[in-house]
């Protein structure tokens, strides 16, 4: 689902919405949410799970054209968490589009 798609979905959801009102709403959720991680706040939303920072720590890289070593800074990078909500509802859903076969190494080939 890409933003556009969520923001049609929202504004055939609740009518009373226009589509420009209902772009705006996202955009500013979203903006919050960045802003929020931008400033190194955690974010969670129950049942859906939560946004956090990871730090990744600097390293020596090698340059695959040349071989020679880089040193690759640290990063700080957004990570998500799904909650347990979100799992199981995939996972279910998962389950009856694409049911997992038992395999039978004793059945003939």
């Amino acid at each position: 689902m890409t933003r556009s798609d969520l923001v049609a979905r929202l504004a055939e959801q609740f009518g009373q919405l226009t589509h420009r009102d209902t772009e705006f709403a996202v955009k500013t959720i979203l903006d919050a949410m960045s802003d929020a991680l931008a400033r190194g706040h955690r974010i969670e939303i129950r049942g859906f799970g939560s946004f956090s920072i990871n730090r990744r720590p600097p390293r020596v890289g090698r340059n695959p054209r040349s071989g020679e070593q880089v040193v690759i800074p640290e990063k700080l990078v957004p990570h998500f968490k799904p909650g347990k909500a979100l799992r199981e509802a995939v996972d279910a859903r998962a389950l009856l589009e694409d049911p997992v076969q038992p395999v039978n190494p004793a059945a003939p080939a």
